[in-house]
């Protein structure tokens, strides 16, 4: 049998087959370090899920800052106040929006739905998703919750929001400043399942920086579902938003019914 051989620059074993065998013995950071440049990239490519405490700690700050997004995966988390927060993407919006995101950033998204809210008193999208009830006033509770989680450290940003519709369509929008906002359908399941398309005449006012599936739910799409039924924002007719199943599938409902409100947001560090 070939003998292993432990070479300098490693604190690991090749064998003469030239597997590699860690034994436990290098951290995620390191065996990345192997392999890629690190940076969002690198981080939004591999799924952990390690619970990182119960606030965001100095270094962890730092990582953010700076864009290396050391010892930080999709997936990991911090438990604040009761709700488990988690790294769903990295560096979404950098450099994104009419007034571009210039600061290195994590977009979170807690676990289950914060509570349950409606998103008209009466089944209508009129006004969009701007228009709601659920965006004038039934995120508040969901942006306190935020706040007394993150503090400062939660960034604004703009997104391209639905403001009017016309024959259950989206007819117009324009760039707003985001603190928490719900997901739309391309951030759960990585396309418009449906929301309205283009008939070839009519182009419904779609425009998003949200193209793509969450890494979270490409990677673990066990989280998509939580047994709960949760607003997403899309306008899907003059009386119905899409939503998330309880069972985890895609769907589209009245506005006037109670569902649950799981907002995503944007930590990063205000000033460096």
């Amino acid at each position: 049998m070939a003998k292993s051989v432990k070479p300098k620059e490693a604190d690991t074993y090749i064998d003469a087959s030239g597997v590699y065998d860690f034994e436990s013995k290098m951290t995620q950071e390191e065996i990345n370090a192997l392999f890629t440049n690190g940076g969002a990239g690198t981080h939004n490519s591999i799924y952990r899920g390690k619970f990182l405490g119960t606030s965001v700690t100095p270094e962890q700050w730092e990582a953010i800052a700076n864009g290396t997004f050391k010892g930080l995966y999709i997936g990991d988390y911090w438990t604040i106040n009761g709700v488990n927060w988690r790294n769903a993407m990295f560096d979404p919006f950098l450099n994104c929006g009419d007034i571009p995101l210039t600061k290195h950033h994590s977009l979170i998204l807690p676990d289950t739905c914060l509570y349950n809210a409606k998103m008209n008193e009466s089944n209508t999208t009129t006004g969009g998703y701007v228009g709601s009830a659920m965006y004038k006033s039934g995120l508040s509770q969901a942006k306190q919750m935020i706040k007394a989680a993150f503090g400062e450290h939660v960034l604004k940003h703009r997104l391209c929001l639905t403001n009017d519709v016309k024959n259950g369509r989206a007819s117009g929008g324009a760039w707003y400043d985001s603190e928490a906002d719900l997901m739309c359908e391309q951030m759960a399941f990585g396309g418009s399942i449906f929301s309205p398309v283009s008939d070839g005449s009519s182009v419904p006012y779609n425009y998003r920086l949200e193209t793509s599936q969450l890494p979270l739910f490409r990677y673990n799409p066990d989280l998509i579902c939580t047994g709960e039924n949760m607003w997403l924002r899309d306008v899907i007719t003059a009386s119905h938003f899409a939503f998330i199943n309880y069972d985890g599938s895609a769907g589209y409902v009245t506005a006037s019914l109670s569902l649950g409100v799981r907002p995503y947001f944007c930590i990063g560090v205000v000033e460096v």
